[in-house]
């Protein structure tokens, strides 16, 4: 078999190993997917009259529903990849990595399993997220076939290079406990973007900590190609943001995990 042939069919079992492992300890999963899907009914039936009022629209929990799902969706892409940090943490220091090392494996192979099967956990935690957006009123009837597979390709993108990252935070934690701290701001930066209000709604001081961040195009990007409304130039932030993560994550990563083999 070729180097490539190797590399791929090594993958493929440490994927089927990762996707195993998320089904029998579903527990993590749960419990990051529950975060968005609380913030999404906290923000719609508590908050969702006022805060659409705030932003200039009237007392219109319809019309926030379709403002804030493209946030939640990417907060729930960010809450699932704190998991793929503590996987990556818990092989490490649990000694299977050891152990991998010592067989005829693919070097890249491990690692490559736990993007892949991070994204496909992403994806469908962005699924059921939907699914529960859809139940309580989301509506996205303006975007065209080539703007939902544009959106599609763009979390599978965000997704990509959080997961990257991720392992690399992974990589250098101690422990479980340490790579879920060190994962934290996945969680905590969807939160200081423009998830919830119109960046130009915030003071004064705080707006560029929300606007010079990657969370914030991307959201406005999503936005843009579900419900019609302009993207600017978020699209290409979007986009740069998601390739130089995803660079960055892979090569910080690739550096840990061959380093710590010397």
């Amino acid at each position: 078999m070729s180097s490539f042939s190797l590399a791929v069919r090594d993958s493929s079992t440490m994927l089927r190993r990762n996707l195993l492992h998320a089904r029998r300890y579903p527990s993590l999963t749960l419990n990051l997917l529950l975060t968005p899907i609380m913030l999404l009914l906290l923000f719609v039936y508590i908050f969702g009259d006022v805060m659409s009022a705030g932003m200039g629209g009237g007392a219109d929990r319809s019309a926030y529903i379709a403002y804030v799902v493209p946030g939640i969706l990417l907060m729930t892409v960010g809450g699932t990849v704190v998991g793929t940090a503590v996987s990556v943490s818990n092989d490490m220091t649990e000694g299977i990595i050891a152990r991998f090392r010592t067989m005829a494996i693919h070097r890249g192979a491990v690692l490559i399993g736990h993007v892949v099967g991070s994204v496909l956990q992403c994806l469908m935690s962005v699924i059921l997220v939907g699914a529960v957006a859809v139940a309580i009123g989301f509506r996205s009837t303006d975007a065209t076939a080539l703007e939902w597979l544009a959106a599609f390709g763009l979390l599978v993108l965000f997704a990509t290079a959080l997961t990257w990252i991720a392992v690399g935070m992974g990589l250098i934690s101690p422990n479980a406990e340490a790579a879920s701290n060190n994962a934290m701001p996945m969680i905590l930066l969807p939160l200081l973007s423009s998830a919830f209000v119109p960046v130009d709604a915030m003071p004064g001081w705080f707006q560029p900590v929300a606007e010079y961040q990657p969370f914030t195009p991307v959201i406005e990007t999503l936005r843009g190609l579900l419900l019609g409304s302009g993207i600017g130039h978020n699209g290409w932030l979007a986009v740069a943001w998601c390739l130089g993560l995803a660079a960055l994550g892979y090569f910080w990563s690739a550096a840990k995990f061959n380093g710590d083999a010397k």
